[in-house]
């Protein structure tokens, strides 16, 4: 609504300001310029700041509701590697802006650096960092070079694009991805974690003992061995309480469901 009456003002405003100054050119008044269609600049000067600061904070607004900014709706979900993290400045509601520097990579195998300024809560400060991932929004095509955090993805859309990353990036394979997708849900005790020596692409290779309880509260144990990411080796502790996925006609394999960002 206040778009459609800004809208109208401007036009409103443009066309009595084009009349303004035809008739202080062409008129033989004493004082040309002093006339009724003075109020065309007036309107202008006007509602043209308030236009501007509501286009200007419009997309912050979205976010402090948990909506992505105009133009990245319903957008393809990729995962953001964070490069790199500086303060705009800008702060809203005690939320600090943040312009991220990111290695986007999507489902489909394609990756680019593109840049998100982003308000994020203090809370949750500590979890942008470079090197963590977080889900952005992207759009296909676009050469701007902007993403956005996908604030308004739920958790299973994000988990769903993660996985689908990970298969384009050759970390996990199709069948590990059909294990989550379609295997059962499983609590496991990590029995013990130790390093092999190996290293496979940026990752180390580790041997993972786990005594994995079924959704019927029977057990059975595994030994694995896999290549894991750096982030995930705090959650899959000795000791720690994991979820996984298993097929329950093949148990030979289980995937283990560790957070995006811990």
């Amino acid at each position: 609504m206040f778009k459609l009456i800004n809208t109208l003002a401007l036009i409103v405003g443009l066309a009595c300001t084009a009349m303004f100054v035809y008739t202080g050119l062409t008129s033989d008044a004493m004082i040309p310029w002093v006339n009724g269609w003075m109020a065309g600049p007036i309107i202008l000067l006007t509602v043209l700041p308030f236009a501007m600061i509501g286009r200007l904070f419009d997309g912050h607004m979205r976010e402090l509701r948990g909506q992505v900014a105009k133009g990245f709706e319903n957008t393809p979900i990729a995962i953001g590697t964070v490069v790199s993290v500086s303060r705009t400045g800008l702060t809203v509601n005690d939320q600090p802006q943040l312009e991220i520097l990111f290695d986007v990579d999507t489902a489909d195998g394609q990756s680019f650096r593109a840049v998100s300024r982003s308000l994020v809560d203090l809370t949750e400060l500590a979890a942008v960092v470079p090197g963590a991932m977080l889900p952005v929004r992207y759009r296909p095509g676009s050469t701007d070079g902007r993403v956005v955090i996908a604030v308004d993805a739920p958790q299973a859309e994000m988990q769903a694009a993660f996985d689908r990353v990970r298969v384009a990036k050759g970390l996990v394979t199709p069948r590990q991805l059909h294990i989550a997708e379609q295997g059962l849900d499983g609590r496991a005790v990590v029995l013990a974690l130790a390093p092999t020596g190996e290293i496979q692409g940026d990752r180390a290779v580790m041997d993972i003992d786990l005594r994995i309880t079924r959704f019927d509260g029977t057990t059975f144990d595994l030994k694995q061995r896999k290549p894991v990411d750096g982030s995930a080796v705090a959650q899959i502790q000795p000791g720690m309480v994991v979820r996984v996925k298993y097929l329950p006609h093949d148990e030979s394999e289980v995937v283990i469901l560790t957070a995006l960002n811990p």
